[in-house]
């Protein structure tokens, strides 16, 4: 399986922006479907931004706008740069990958088998 490894979190004021970073090692597969998600205190995971094999990206509507996923192909990191941050955006962010064409599934959790470790961002009021 892929290996992820996020980075890029910390702590930002609420209107900041952050740029976080995921890399990937081990590819297997010609290609990958990734995403990011994200898990607040005391709520369940949830998908912000995905881009399928064909870099096609998708975006929750809380990411609409604001966030932008972007994948470097020659370096195999997936990025994603978050601008005008809310408090309600504190959470920990995680990578997954899939060699799996997912199109209409890029935000759906299990679709996903390899996960990262997690990167935490407190937005601060």
């Amino acid at each position: 399986q892929v290996q992820l490894v996020e980075s890029g979190g910390g702590s930002v004021q609420a209107g900041g922006s952050l740029r976080l970073s995921c890399a990937a090692s081990g590819y297997t597969y010609s290609g990958y479907s990734m995403g990011w998600f994200r898990q607040a205190p005391g709520k369940e995971r949830e998908g912000v931004a995905g881009i399928d094999r064909d870099g096609r990206a998708t975006y929750a509507d809380s990411a609409k706008g604001r966030f932008t996923i972007s994948q470097a192909s020659a370096t195999h990191t997936l990025h994603l740069q978050m601008n005008s941050l809310k408090p309600e955006a504190t959470a920990m962010y995680y990578c997954p990958a899939t060699p799996a064409f997912l199109s209409g599934g890029l935000l759906s959790e299990p679709r996903y088998i390899s996960w990262g470790q997690g990167t935490q961002i407190p937005v601060s009021s």
